[in-house]
């Protein structure tokens, strides 16, 4: 349970601040609504943090070492060492001196008689509530070991699912980036260098093409300035707004409507739905407590929202297949298959199922996407490069052929 800091007003208008607890933002909105109060602002409250010494790379801790940790844990434990002593072995072992010091700590946390889940809470930055609560779940239960080996396996199959939409993004990024800085460097500088040489032929009228182009390259190079500081303040006013509630929500309807890429992020979103509500399912995690954290780490508020609304049916006593229908977020197909599990009492292995046959398609729309946009951003990078490079070369071929004649 987290602290939150609020500020609304009553029904006669009075503004009101203050701080309370609660476990999400919906809790703080749901309990302050029962208090008469319309809440305007609510974050939640910065706690103090332990200093741990930064790294190159910001002092991250990566996926991958977290699970080489969590399968050298895991066999450890399973082996019958102690858990101090496995934690004191893994930090004493560990490159990453930011890792290691999180280890350390929890490791002291253990000793003085807290448990490894509350420990490991104390870090939300490295292990989040999924991996907090599948070992609250592996301790209870006894199957430390077990749970911890589906941890890693989870991690590794998420890790390939980001790549995945990684690779499908970064190439249209970066050919968009090249031919920015193409386009920019032909505008500002290549282009007045012709026009300076076009200026020694004497009065001469260029092609239409040619003028354009220099026209707009002095277009560019009296508004430069401008269009910089047009570009830096709108890359603020844009994070500024994904900031906020309704500027993400907005901002995440529109991708998931994008017509290629929109497909593909419903299909990781499903994905990570299903493995890792499948995930915790299996390890014991009540169902409610892991739809909570299936939708604090989608990703997407539209997906958010219809999985908190299932969630809400689900503590009313529906089942869960009806209200994944009605969100209108997730295909039919996976709808009608949770269905099955619920009804044959195999929830947990129909949406591992239903999280293979996605992550499968993911790979497969990754690989159309990749082969569809190559040729298409090679096309647009040489058309745009080409027309200026042909409209400089024009009056050339103009004066040779006035030589010739």
């Amino acid at each position: 349970m987290a602290e939150w800091v609020w500020e609304g007003k009553t029904r006669s208008g009075e503004v009101r601040k203050g701080t309370i607890e609660a476990d999400s933002v919906r809790d703080v909105h749901l309990k302050l609504r029962q208090q008469n109060i319309q809440p305007d602002k609510v974050k939640k409250k910065r706690q103090a943090s332990i200093k741990l010494p930064k790294i190159g790379g910001g002092g991250k801790v990566r996926a991958e070492e977290l699970v080489v940790f969590v399968r050298q844990f895991s066999t450890m434990i399973d082996a019958g060492l102690p858990l101090v002593q496995c934690l004191e072995i893994l930090s004493s072992q560990q490159p990453n001196r930011t890792f290691k010091a999180v280890l350390v700590d929890v490791k002291s946390s253990v000793e003085s008689g807290a448990t490894f889940a509350d420990s490991l809470k104390n870090h939300p930055r490295v292990f989040d509530d999924l991996f907090v609560n599948l070992v609250a779940a592996g301790e209870i239960g006894g199957i430390l070991d077990t749970i911890l080996n589906r941890l890693a396996a989870y991690i590794e199959k998420n890790v390939k699912l980001v790549r995945q939409v990684k690779a499908a993004l970064t190439y249209p990024m970066g050919v968009l980036v090249v031919a920015i800085v193409v386009v920019t460097a032909l505008l500002k500088w290549v282009i007045p260098t012709f026009e300076n040489m076009f200026a020694d032929f004497g009065n001469a009228k260029l092609p239409a093409l040619t003028q354009m182009v220099i026209n707009m390259s002095h277009w560019f190079a009296a508004n430069f300035m401008y269009l910089a500081i047009g570009l830096f303040v709108g890359l603020y006013v844009f994070r500024r707004v994904l900031a906020t509630d309704k500027g993400r929500t907005a901002f995440d309807a529109f991708l998931l409507k994008t017509p290629i890429f929109g497909d593909l992020l419903r299909k990781v979103a499903v994905a990570k739905f299903t493995r890792t509500l499948g995930t915790m399912i299996s390890s014991g995690v009540p169902i409610l407590d892991g739809l909570e954290i299936v939708a604090k780490s989608s990703g997407n508020k539209i997906i958010e929202s219809g999985i908190y609304f299932v969630r809400d049916k689900i503590a009313e006593g529906s089942n869960m297949a009806d209200p994944l229908a009605k969100t209108g977020v997730f295909p039919s197909m996976v709808v009608q298959m949770i269905a099955v599990g619920e009804s044959t009492g195999a929830m947990d292995t129909m949406l591992n199922k239903i999280a293979d046959f996605y992550e499968e398609e993911v790979e497969v729309a990754v690989e159309g996407i990749t082969k569809l946009i190559e040729p298409f951003m090679m096309v647009f990078l040489g058309g745009v490069v080409g027309t200026i490079l042909i409209a400089m070369y024009l009056p050339i071929f103009e004066v040779a052929g006035n030589i010739q004649s």
